[in-house]
């Protein structure tokens, strides 16, 4: 029989992380855009838990968001100001500063987040033409990706959570936001992965992983795109 699920963090009810999250206050509304594969099937779900502990967030699945009617009151809200982070040549770069209180003209800032693979990601995007018309906002990574347990397709590549992480801070260093509990997102992904480092190194649990995760410095970086786990390149490109 299969291990009954906690419905809120998506882990097994005995390993249920949702005790430990403190759902933290952002000025910044955050919009995690998730790819169905990502909801069905992926174990870690970094977006999900990011939803956890964040407050002010939101997560809608799906393909096709031109179709949301959520997502589109969103966009469509004049009290808002709604950006895609996603990097490219025309994307703001708020590491430098790119975007300020002024351009907001008080409007509370709406940032959406597409939660997929890399490949998957663009999928979302060009399926969603009020998505691409969306300004968009990159940022600068502090570190190299955190994430042990999942093959990056190129240097510079993070997961969603480590994205929020890397996107709060430089909101809250312009002064847009207030980033007040700067561990909890690192640390509730580094406890998830020593979770399942721990179980791919048990030759006894069985339904898991025959072998254990290999160091990752020892890695090959994959040239494709298609079966990562990252969301963000540090390196501009459309």
């Amino acid at each position: 029989m299969s291990r009954e699920t906690c419905y809120r963090c998506f882990w097994p009810k005995v390993l249920c992380w949702c005790g430990s999250i403190r759902p933290m206050a952002t000025r910044t509304r955050v919009v995690l855009l998730m790819h169905p594969k990502e909801f069905k099937q992926e174990k870690a779900g970094t977006g999900r838990l990011t939803h956890l502990c964040l407050a002010n967030s939101e997560i809608h699945m799906g393909l096709e968001f031109d179709r949301d009617e959520a997502v589109q009151a969103l966009i469509a809200d004049p009290g808002n100001y709604p950006v895609l982070l996603y990097p490219g040549i025309q994307a703001r770069n708020l590491s430098r500063g790119d975007l300020t209180a002024a351009d907001l003209g008080g409007r509370r800032l709406v940032v959406f987040v597409l939660d997929a693979t890399w490949s998957g990601a663009r999928k979302l995007l060009r399926l969603s033409p009020s998505l691409q018309r969306l300004p968009r906002i990159m940022f600068t990574p502090s570190a190299p990706s955190r994430y042990v347990i999942k093959q990056q397709p190129q240097e510079g590549c993070l997961s969603t959570l480590e994205a929020v992480h890397e996107l709060l801070t430089a909101l809250d260093r312009s002064g847009l936001d207030r980033y007040e509990d700067r561990t909890q997102l690192l640390d509730l992904f580094q406890r998830m992965q020593d979770y399942q480092i721990k179980c791919a190194a048990d030759p006894n649990r069985g339904g898991y992983r025959r072998h254990p995760y290999s160091d990752p410095t020892t890695r090959r970086i994959a040239t494709g795109r298609s079966g990562t786990r990252s969301r963000y390149l540090r390196t501009p490109e459309d």
